[in-house]
């Protein structure tokens, strides 16, 4: 190697050094200024922390994701269960699915999440919920939703899950009137 060679390559091993020294000393770089609340990264930050609370409310029995929701939030259910399609509207998913669901409980469904992803304005969380029936059985089921917020609400939602054990519980347990 020659000495012009081994200089060529000290200057690029010392040059992420020389970016750093006005830091140490307290210089600071310009940088444009964005609003906090503006950066894709805090967006997600926000949206993963307000549906972790969600859930946590809900495995603490305090409340729950559905809390979350705008009134005017799509809801859809895929895949072949005796529930699959989309609500329209809070009201229309909750009185046709989340109400009858626990009407069928005779304990608290209680979730614990796998994985929780964000990007952008949505959350992926995968996770299990069980809790048991009212005709004694336990009811399992593995989960995925991919939530869409915005300003810290759930205004969009697609949901899969195991429709055979979901469409199981659903006819096998009378609800509560």
């Amino acid at each position: 190697m020659t000495v012009q060679t081994r200089q060529r390559k000290r200057k690029w091993t010392l040059a992420p050094l020389a970016l750093c020294v006005p830091l140490a000393f307290g210089s600071t770089l310009s940088v444009p200024a964005v609003a906090a609340e503006q950066t894709p990264d805090s967006v997600e930050v926000r949206n993963r922390a307000t549906v972790t609370k969600g859930f946590e409310a809900w495995r603490d029995g305090t409340g729950s994701p559905y809390d979350l929701l705008d009134e005017n939030a799509d809801w859809t259910i895929v895949g072949a269960s005796l529930v699959a399609r989309t609500y329209t509207g809070r009201e229309d998913f909750l009185s046709n699915v989340i109400r009858p669901f626990g009407a069928r409980m005779a304990s608290r469904f209680v979730p614990e999440i796998r994985n929780l992803y964000a990007d952008g304005d949505t959350v992926i969380v995968h996770f299990d919920a069980e809790g048991t029936a009212r005709d004694g059985q336990p009811y399992r089921n593995s989960y995925a939703w991919f939530l869409t917020l915005r300003n810290d609400r759930i205004i969009k939602a697609t949901a899969f899950f195991d429709s055979i054990a979901f469409n199981d519980f659903w006819q096998r347990v009378t609800p509560t009137q």
